[in-house]
């Protein structure tokens, strides 16, 4: 089990200065170290011990031949360790656990793994490229990187973590570092070289700086053959050397040595560095002091290989000063050359036997004195757990940079007059694409050669986001940046607003001159896709600089943007929940749709400013014809009472044209002279005026089963302008008869003996409402909300009359009603009362899905404030969503839990702040502002019968609730 404890400081580091971890391997015993050490070298034949200086190249996708033949060489020559290259976790730690029990002396196991094991091995996280770090602000970001690389070394027992690369990449040409560099400023490589080697060796990881004396401004690729850098002394002491020399200070114990030729300290022809004695020993342990193990680069590299004998140029290394040779050609010729060089006197047995005594001290830090085989249960899942997650997408928002906003556009904050388009570059961007749907309302475009015509279309909208994918790593075809689709984007800019988001490398930025407002991401994968969207609308800031110069785009540009309190899209660990317990909520939901208490649902979890669990479940109907996603809607019933009607009597209290202590009699002429003209505002709120819970009114239009058609229509026409359900219209005489039907009904009797009412639910009070909140308003209730709250807040479902508004397809059915409208009911408001009124009511109507509810909520739960809107004053929403009365659990129209017991419409664990409601027709909705919680729950439980009660019965609304707080409990557990 995972240390949760560590989220939580993740978490409040992100807003301080806190150093992250506490580390496990500060000191060792240095008398046992050496006891260890030298019982086992004198185990060791003089042979043996050679062999101690080789790391050998290992594979887990290959065959049993390969596996063989690494078999044949840890028993016949005792090689020192392997680096492992591309395969499986589950494969290589068997491999693994094979070599190390044919070993005489304990492997030391290394990988390349830059960026994480997953560098290597598949289904493995990839942690940001070196080039993404650099841009980030917060090197404490980088040290928690390298304990989790550390972290995931140490579930496969590996020891050595050939990173972090410190060469200061001041070429942009460069084919074979750039986006493996943290940059061109020394002082920025150094710095986040340090933290990332303290967080691997913090952790009982060798880290290990690479390639010196520094490969940065080279263009030629080592692999291929011996680039040549013609600097100074000076100026590489300056620039190149300068990471090293920091790491070195610090606690470096490891070095890896380049291919390089560098004329300055070697003027030999075709010498590079690995095989320098005055680069390897003069200058890296003499001149700079260096006493860790200094490691050659693989030798199969073209740099070395190209022109020295297998063998040769392992002698020569070992001559040069190196410790250990990696990767070498042939194990056989070079332990022969060593033998022989040993003769001839080029090399000494007691220098080879000090590098064997260091490599057996670094192997007792590394634990290979108290060696264990590794555990294969649930290896994969123990490197991806949700801590990695959680650091990565962390990783990846620090990074994202604003490298220009010249026309003011990020964040975006106005919705509701804006026209948003997207067109895509290079793959498929539909994580990007659905993200920024979840925004505002987009139309989505791919990019094709037809440019002309496609700015034409694309000038009509107010806003275009370009997604300009395909950017890659490799310096030819200018990084994948087509010079046409440049032009094409100038050409949009000059004709309207237009944001890119260049997914990929920043070297990519050089060629996009001209352009303006600009957002690098630095690489291109799935979470910088969804991360982007989120800076654009303001859910996270940009807090990234370049690490590089590109272009016009200087080293350290970047633009910090704001908050626009916007919900966000995470992980569970995020918002420091436990995403185990979360699915849990499967079951529960597998429960009721198979035992049919609902076709199908949607379950919306948000929690400090972030949706971290938005799922949906089974179909709109019992058919399985339609399933239902992301933009399935749901009849809200009387959750309408409170994302309507509450809205706009908080709108109307703070405004000063509604007093809440105040009677309907005062504002309604309607009801003067009536028993509803002394009925307090606030009473009505609360449930307690002495109104009828709910009156069937729409039997007051049927005779014997036939509709009235005083009141209905099959047709729709002047006299029948309302739609009640599909040909089904009502005439204005039904909502007119209906409101003095409303006036007219009796209250309830005021038991004995007591001089006010108690609380008795009814949907009664809100025909009221709408009715004075359309008359002080001077407008209709539903464009008053639209144009005021779902508009502005970007909500794409949420409303009346969702047909009229075009939509049919996305709303899950309700009832099949087959006492009063005789149809099935899909886009037609379920509730009688609010049908006869055409669809618009106050208590029940509105139609949405999930998110635009949580959008409202959160809204609520911020007291009003939302995407840089103020919606309500500061005390608006406290005073409507607070208990009013000792013996009444309700808000003004909000219903509240009742708290400390196993009771009420909520979980047991919700707060007493907790505030919201629930439908009718299996709708709840529920902000908790202690825990910063949202939770919305959809279903059409009434499909298709109404009288269907187990969503209620079995308590499913209820349970998931408890889920969600027992997750938040289950991560902080220690």
């Amino acid at each position: 089990m995972l240390n949760k404890v560590a989220f939580s400081i993740l978490i409040s580091f992100l807003f301080s200065t806190a150093l992250l971890g506490q580390k496990i391997y500060s000191k060792i015993d240095t008398l046992s170290q050496k006891a260890w050490a030298d019982s086992v070298f004198n185990s060791m034949t003089p042979e043996e011990r050679m062999g101690q200086l080789f790391m050998v190249a290992a594979y887990s996708n290959r065959d049993e031949a390969h596996y063989s033949e690494i078999d044949a060489l840890i028993s016949k020559y005792n090689i020192g360790g392997l680096i492992f290259f591309q395969g499986g976790a589950g494969r290589q730690a068997k491999l693994t656990n094979r070599y190390q029990s044919t070993a005489k002396v304990p492997l030391a196991i290394a990988m390349d793994a830059e960026w994480g094991v997953g560098m290597r091995l598949d289904s493995i996280i990839d942690f940001p490229k070196q080039m993404t770090l650099g841009a980030i602000q917060n090197d404490q970001l980088i040290y928690e990187m390298g304990k989790e690389v550390a972290n995931q070394f140490k579930q496969l027992n590996m020891h050595i973590n050939f990173a972090p690369v410190v060469d200061v990449n001041v070429n942009p040409k460069n084919p074979v570092i750039g986006f493996r560099s943290f940059g061109e400023d020394k002082f920025n490589v150094a710095e986040k070289g340090v933290a990332y080697m303290k967080g691997m060796q913090d952790f009982g990881i060798m880290a290990n700086a690479k390639h010196f004396p520094g490969h940065g401004d080279t263009d030629v690729d080592s692999h291929a053959d011996l680039p040549v850098i013609n600097h100074s002394k000076e100026r590489m002491n300056d620039i190149e050397l300068y990471p090293f020399k920091a790491l070195m200070k610090d606690s470096l114990m490891s070095v890896m040595v380049a291919h390089l030729q560098i004329p300055a300290y070697d003027n030999r022809e075709k010498t590079p560095t690995t095989l320098s004695q005055k680069v390897v020993t003069d200058l890296l342990k003499n001149e700079l002091g260096f006493d860790g193990l200094a490691f050659t680069d693989a030798m199969n590299m073209q740099g070395v290989a190209k022109y020295y004998e297998p063998g040769e140029a392992d002698v020569r290394a070992l001559m040069a000063g190196n410790d250990i040779i990696l990767f070498p050609v042939d194990v056989a010729k070079g332990i022969d050359q060593v033998k022989k060089a040993i003769k001839k006197g080029d090399l000494t047995q007691a220098s080879l036997d000090h590098r064997v005594r260091r490599i057996l001290e670094a192997k007792y830090w590394m634990g290979l004195s108290k060696y264990k085989p590794i555990s294969l249960d649930n290896l994969t899942a123990r490197i991806n757990n949700s801590y990695a997650e959680m650091l990565n997408r962390i990783l990846y928002q620090k990074a994202m940079t604003v490298v220009d906003n010249t026309d003011q556009l990020l964040p975006i904050i106005r919705l509701d007059s804006t026209k948003f388009a997207s067109i895509s570059f290079g793959p498929s961007d539909s994580e990007f694409q659905s993200t920024l749907s979840k925004y505002a309302k987009f139309d989505h475009f791919k990019a094709g050669t037809t440019y002309q015509s496609m700015i034409d279309s694309l000038a009509t909208y107010n806003t275009v986001i370009v997604g300009y994918g395909g950017i890659t790593n490799a310096t030819s075809n200018q990084h994948g940046v087509k010079s046409e689709e440049v032009q094409f984007i100038r050409d949009l800019q000059a004709r309207t607003n237009v944001i890119v988001v260049a997914f990929g490398n920043a070297y990519g930025l050089q060629f996009f001159g001209g352009v303006k407002n600009i957002i690098c991401t630095y690489e291109d994968n799935e979470i910088t896709r969804n991360i982007a969207p989120q800076l654009i609308f303001g859910a996270i800031r940009a807090e990234g600089k370049l690490p590089v110069t590109t272009g016009d785009f200087k080293s350290g540009t970047g633009i910090k943007t704001l908050s626009a309190s916007r919900l966000g899209f995470g992980l569970p660990s995020e918002v420091e929940m436990d995403a185990e317990t979360l699915q849990g909520i499967d079951a529960i939901m597998k429960e009721a749709i198979q035992g049919m208490a609902t076709p199908g649902g949607q379950v919306l979890v948000a929690r400090k400013g972030k949706v971290i669990f938005n799922k949906n479940y089974g179909y709109q109907t019992y058919d399985s014809l339609i399933a239902v996603n992301d933009q399935t809607m749901y009849d809200l019933a009387s959750v309408t009472k409170v994302m309507a009607s509450v809205q706009a009597l908080m709108y109307l209290n703070e405004n000063g044209l509604i007093d809440m202590n105040k009677t309907l009699g005062y504002y309604l002429p309607e009801v003067k002279g009536t028993n509803k003209e002394n009925l307090v505002i606030r009473d009505v709120l609360l449930h307690q005026a002495g109104l009828q819970p709910f009156i069937p009114f729409w039997k007051r239009t049927v005779d014997n089963g036939v509709l009235n058609h005083a009141y209905y229509s099959e047709t729709p026409g002047p006299s029948y302008n309302a739609t009640i359900a599909n040909h089904m219209y009502g005439s204005p005489a039904l909502a007119d008869s209906l409101w003095q039907w409303v006036i007219d009904a009796d209250l309830r009797r005021l038991p004995r003996g007591k001089e006010k009412y108690d609380y008795l639910y009814s949907d009664m009070g809100y025909y009221f409402f709408i009715k004075l909140a359309e008359q002080i308003l001077d407008q209709p209730f539903d464009t008053f909300l639209n144009n005021e709250f779902y508009a502005p807040l970007g909500l794409q479902t949420m409303g009346f009359l969702p047909t009229e508004r075009g939509f049919l397809g996305e709303i899950a059915p309700t009832e099949n009603d087959n006492l009063f409208r005789k149809t099935l009911l899909r886009g037609t408001v379920h509730d009688q009362g609010a049908a006869m009124l055409g669809g618009v009511a106050g208590h029940a109507g509105l139609f949405s899905n999930s998110l635009d509810l949580a959008i409202m909520l959160q809204m609520n739960m911020q007291l009003g404030q939302y995407g840089v809107e103020k919606y309500f004053e500061q005390n608006t929403v406290p005073a409507f969503t607070a208990q009013q009365m000792v013996n009444n659990r309700r808000g003004m129209g909000w219903d509240k839990p009742i708290v400390g017991k196993d009771e009420g419409p909520t979980s047991r664990y919700a707060s007493a702040s907790t505030f919201g409601h629930s439908g009718f027709t299996g709708t709840v909705v529920w902000a908790d502002p202690e825990q910063e919680l949202v939770y919305v729950f959809l279903a059409n439980r009434v499909y298709p019968n109404a009288e269907n009660a187990k969503l209620i019965q079995w308590n499913i609304r209820t349970k998931i609730q408890d889920l969600i707080y027992e997750s938040i409990w289950n991560f902080n557990k220690d």
